[in-house]
C-alpha cells in the first residue's frame, strides 16, 4: 500500500499528534445515548471529510468507523469535540487517536471479517470497538489498571461482546491467545517487540508506531510470510504517546 505522506505537512502533522493530558483533565465519562441524528451526521461527515478524502478505501473499515459511536469513548467535557480531526485526552496521560489515524492503521491490517486481532494499548476502548466489527475476536491489553477497568465496562455496556480486555504489559503480547492474524500497537515503541512478532501468524500483519517520544515516529507495517520471514515498511510520520512496560 502506498503511504499518503502528502497529508502530513508541518501543519497537518500537528493534528496527528497524540496530545498529552491537560493539567487537571480527568473528567467524567459520557454514557447517555445520543438523541436524534446529530451524532450520526457528525460521524458521517468525519468519515467522508477526514478519512475517505485522505484515501482510505476499505469498505469494512469505513463501515466500522460509521458504526462506532466515538463520542461514547471520550470524557464528557470532550463530547463536543469527539468527531473533530484530532486526538483527545482521555485521562491518565493517554489519548484517543485522531479518526484518520484509527482508520489508516486499521486498513493496513487488511481485515476480512474473520480471525483474531491483538491490540496493545486499549485506552478508552475506541480502537478495539472499531476492530470488533472487522474480526471474529478482539483481544486488547492496557497497562494502566484504571483505563483497562473503565474500557472493559464501557465495551461491555455498549454491547461489544467479542472484545476481551486484559490488564497487563502489552510488550509481552498475550501468549495464551496467540497466534494472531493481526496485531495493532497504539503507542510508540523504541523497537518492534520480539514477543509480538513471535505471536503473529504466518501471513499476518502487525502495525506499530516506532521511534523516540522526543521525535517524530513512523508507523511501521510488519508482514510475516508463510515461511515465517519478516519484512517491514516505514509509512506515515506520527507522534504517539510512548509504550510503557517491558523493553
Amino acid at each position: 500500500m502506498k503511504p499518503r505522506v502528502a497529508v502530513f505537512s508541518a501543519a497537518a502533522l500537528a493534528v496527528a499528534v497524540f496530545a498529552a493530558l491537560l493539567p487537571g483533565d480527568t473528567g467524567g465519562w459520557f454514557f447517555r445515548k445520543p438523541s436524534g441524528k446529530d451524532f450520526e451526521a457528525l460521524r458521517e461527515a468525519m468519515v467522508n471529510e477526514q478519512i475517505v478524502a485522505r484515501g482510505v478505501r476499505h469498505e469494512g473499515v469505513l463501515r466500522a468507523m460509521r458504526m462506532t459511536p466515538r463520542h461514547l469513548f471520550v470524557p464528557q467535557e470532550r463530547v463536543s469535540s469527539a468527531y473533530e480531526d484530532r486526538p483527545l485526552p482521555i485521562g491518565s496521560g493517554q489519548t484517543i487517536s485522531q479518526p484518520y489515524i484509527v482508520a489508516y492503521m486499521t486498513e493496513l491490517l487488511r481485515p476480512d471479517g474473520s480471525g483474531t486481532v491483538l491490540e496493545v494499548g486499549t485506552g478508552s476502548g475506541y480502537q478495539a470497538a472499531v476492530l470488533s466489527h472487522l474480526y471474529r475476536k478482539v483481544y486488547t491489553i492496557e497497562i494502566i489498571p484504571e483505563l483497562a477497568e473503565s474500557a472493559r465496562a464501557r465495551l461491555r455496556d455498549l454491547g461489544f461482546g467479542n472484545v476481551e480486555v486484559r490488564t497487563g504489559d502489552g510488550y509481552a503480547g498475550w501468549p495464551d491467545k496467540a497466534p494472531f492474524d493481526a496485531i495493532m500497537v497504539t503507542a510508540a515503541a523504541g523497537h518492534i517487540p520480539p514477543p509480538l512478532i513471535a505471536q503473529l501468524k504466518a501471513k499476518g500483519r502487525l502495525v506499530i508506531p516506532v521511534g523516540s517520544p522526543a521525535t517524530i515516529q513512523h508507523i511501521i507495517l510488519v508482514e510475516k510470510d508463510q515461511a515465517g520471514n519478516i519484512t517491514t515498511k516505514s509509512l506515515l510520520p506520527v507522534r504517539f504517546v510512548p509504550l510503557t512496560g517491558g523493553r
